[in-house]
């Protein structure tokens, strides 16, 4: 299993990570009585017992969290990157935008499950977060006044609860840490040349569809 950050499961799970030891995070990731199970290309999967995905047909997504690795800090003494608290949210809302857009477009592909807004009996509500995101930058060179904001490899962690809608019980809670490549924002512009953010995400997303569909029997 991948190394995971101490900070993994701050914001969910509300609980100081600061010195965070392999058993701690089990701990953690444990927490509402949730035992580990083995999932595919995921680093970390624990589920309810006796809880069945097979009771969802829909699913409410939520907004997207997404927060920057500690040691991002591009505003940092003699750093040639300075960006605005402005830019800086810019950055953090176009990334959201991209993985709850990629995980919508997955989790409807096959037609088997259907979005909605309101929660309900037959209603999986899956919470995406982002951690560790670190963005390197590199001058663009030959435009004037333009910079590109590259994304370093191993910086963006998943962390994701499924929740039945109605009670608010966790079902499943998933963490897994991958490899983000070439992730370009041009700061000309404000646009996000974020593939690698897409492809990455899809890859989340398709792991919780296919997780549905192996409780409902569907065929991959």
């Amino acid at each position: 299993m991948r190394h995971f950050t101490a900070f993994l499961l701050a914001l969910t799970l509300a609980a100081p990570l600061a010195a965070a030891t392999r058993p701690d995070l089990e701990a953690l990731m444990g927490r509402e009585g949730l035992q580990p199970i083995q999932l595919k290309n995921i680093d970390l999967a624990y589920a309810r017992p006796g809880a069945s995905l097979a009771t969802y047909r829909r699913i409410q997504l939520d907004p997207v969290l997404v927060e920057f690795s500690k040691r991002w800090d591009p505003e940092r003494t003699g750093s040639r990157l300075k960006i605005s608290t402005e830019e800086r949210e810019a950055l953090r809302a176009a990334v959201a935008r991209s993985v709850r857009e990629e995980f919508a477009r997955e989790l409807q592909a096959t037609g088997h499950y259907e979005l909605v807004t309101e929660a309900g009996p037959d209603v999986l509500r899956v919470t995406p977060r982002i951690y560790n995101l670190y963005l390197n930058a590199a001058d663009a060179g030959t435009v004037p006044r333009t910079r590109t904001y590259y994304s370093s490899a191993g910086e963006m962690t998943l962390l994701a609860e499924l929740q039945d809608s109605t009670s608010r019980q966790t079902v499943m809670r998933l963490a897994d840490r991958r490899e983000a490549d070439n992730v370009r924002v041009e700061r000309a512009n404000g646009m996000v040349n974020d593939v690698e953010i897409r492809t990455v995400a899809g890859a989340w997303a398709r792991v919780i569809r296919k997780a549905l569909d192996e409780a409902h029997g569907i065929a991959p």
